[in-house]
């Protein structure tokens, strides 16, 4: 078992998009997903989780020959291909009396942000699954600062799939926004993973680098801007969350913003309270 982080965090994760669908909603035509009422920009926590699935995944396996290789305890059981009550089997093989506590040390993903395992066979005793791993660090939605205008475009397939000579599509973008999403780390739940230093100095990691090995037309540009981190020097916390948050806020220095460039993030640093450091690290 790992020795877990004995500090509370939380902590502001500030990325923007430039002419792309940072997340597209399936039920909408796949256009960027927005708040129905205020078209605010919105990204779910999941669609962040995943890239940083996919770093640790370039960062901590090995591919030989096309193979997977996880370094041990950095396995990833969310990923494609994977059949979830198979990996629920083999933990309850290898570890019958804790087949959760065998897939936090295994899966890096599950140590993180927990998993639901209540699913599965029913064993010799009739339980199904593995029960359900609250994991440590959980995500907000990411909003964008302003509201964003979903551009439509109208595009052209000269290699058809029919005899037609041309094929019409859409593709939808974002011209510019700026996404604020905001995190929590709880030292109460990593202690019941396992969630250590090294693995939440992989997931700051994770998050600078999410969108660089993730590139693809139809995302545009993506960047990260800021993460700032506010650490508390007990493991309940020494402030409360939103406190915390009101600290850093954001705003626009033209009406029509279309850079990082045209925001000013301005961090409150007077009167932190009594055992909460900040740590910026862009």
């Amino acid at each position: 078992m790992r020795e877990a982080i004995k500090n509370r965090y939380d902590f502001v994760f500030l990325f923007d998009v430039k002419d792309g669908n940072p997340n597209g909603d399936p039920d909408q035509g796949n256009l960027p997903r927005v708040d129905a009422e205020n078209q605010e920009g919105i990204i779910t926590d999941v669609c962040i989780k995943r890239k940083v699935r996919n770093y640790v995944m370039l960062k901590k396996n090995i591919f030989p020959n096309g193979e997977y290789k996880p370094e041990s305890g950095y396995d990833i059981q969310i990923r494609e291909g994977v059949i979830f009550n198979n990996l629920i089997k083999e933990s309850k093989k290898e570890n019958k009396e804790s087949p959760s506590m065998r897939m936090c040390e295994k899966y890096y993903d599950v140590r993180c942000f927990g998993a639901v395992l209540s699913t599965g066979e029913k064993d010799d005793e009739g339980k199904t699954g593995a029960k359900v791993v609250r994991g440590p660090v959980q995500f907000t939605f990411s909003r964008s600062i302003d509201r964003v205008y979903q551009v439509d475009h109208s595009i052209t397939r000269m290699c058809g799939t029919k005899e037609e000579k041309h094929e019409m599509g859409r593709k939808a973008t974002v011209p510019y926004a700026l996404y604020r999403m905001n995190g929590f780390i709880s030292a109460v739940d990593a202690v019941k993973t396992g969630f250590s230093q090294s693995d939440l100095d992989l997931l700051w990691e994770s998050l600078l680098n999410a969108f660089e090995h993730d590139r693809a037309a139809a995302r545009g540009e993506m960047n990260p801007r800021k993460l700032i981190i506010f650490k508390h020097g007990s493991h309940l916390g020494n402030a409360r969350s939103g406190e915390l948050f009101d600290r850093v806020t954001v705003a626009k220095k033209t009406e029509l913003p279309r850079s990082y460039q045209d925001y000013e993030v301005n961090i409150n640093k007077t009167a932190i309270p009594s055992g909460v450091t900040l740590e910026e690290k862009l």
